[in-house]
């Protein structure tokens, strides 16, 4: 790199964290209010409500017009989060009138989540290099109880949330607060996510990108590729 890493901003579902495994959210969900599916029945649900939207999971490909301005307004409004991820959920035929909002709450709860194996020693060494490091997401809820959870919080240094600073990625605003709660100039700040579109907006602020794509949760995320740009 022809500058020297100061920081590194991290991008939290999909890069740093995954919600964990679907059949899990919908066995805890179903627990919840009190429902028992079997086994068939419970992977062919799991399937169509990950499609349909899950927090945290891959995008929708389509969302109900009736749902565009609470779903567009998801990261910056945690009653607009909710509203639009509850009413992601209810447009799958659901087995109990309270599943869509038990599912909704798993994705808040901590133990909906898990980090990849390789977040926690990476964060950990950039820390001892003395590059610091943030999470920057996209989010409408307070995400730190799960990144406490998983093992990831100790080792960051700020935690940058859409609907605290008022602005989601790509909105170079996000960005900017970033690299202020880091006291890192772009120029020598990294960010680090899966999505070009979002994440690759830091590009204009002239802070480089590195664009991992998603991996299962559970399975290593290559986040080794960092500590190679940070010591280039």
């Amino acid at each position: 790199m022809s500058e020297p890493l100061q920081a590194v901003l991290f991008d939290v579902a999909g890069t740093l964290t995954m919600p964990a495994e679907r059949s899990g959210w919908l066995s805890r969900a179903a627990a919840a209010v009190g429902l028992t599916l079997g086994a068939d029945e419970a992977s062919a649900l799991g399937e169509e409500l990950e499609a349909a939207g899950r927090p945290g999971g891959p995008y929708p490909a389509t969302v109900p017009p009736e749902l565009a301005a609470a779903y567009a307004g998801r990261d910056l409004d945690p009653a607009a989060h909710r509203a639009a991820y509850v009413g992601l959920l209810s447009t799958v035929v659901l087995p109990h009138p309270r599943l869509a909002e038990a599912l909704y709450e798993d994705g808040l709860d901590p133990a909906g989540w898990t980090a990849y194996p390789d977040a926690a020693p990476v964060l950990a060494s950039l820390r001892a290099r003395g590059i610091r490091t943030a999470a920057v997401s996209n989010v409408g809820f307070d995400i730190r109880p799960a990144l406490a959870a998983v093992g990831v919080l100790e080792h960051l240094d700020a935690c940058v949330l859409s609907y605290e600073v008022g602005a989601a990625k790509p909105d170079p605003a996000i960005f900017r607060a970033a690299c202020a709660a880091l006291d890192s100039p772009p120029h020598a700040t990294l960010m680090v996510g899966d999505h070009p579109s979002a994440d690759g907006g830091a590009t204009a602020l002239g802070i480089r990108t590195l664009l991992l794509p998603m991996s299962r949760a559970g399975e290593p995320h290559g986040l080794d590729a960092v500590l190679a740009l940070a010591t280039s």
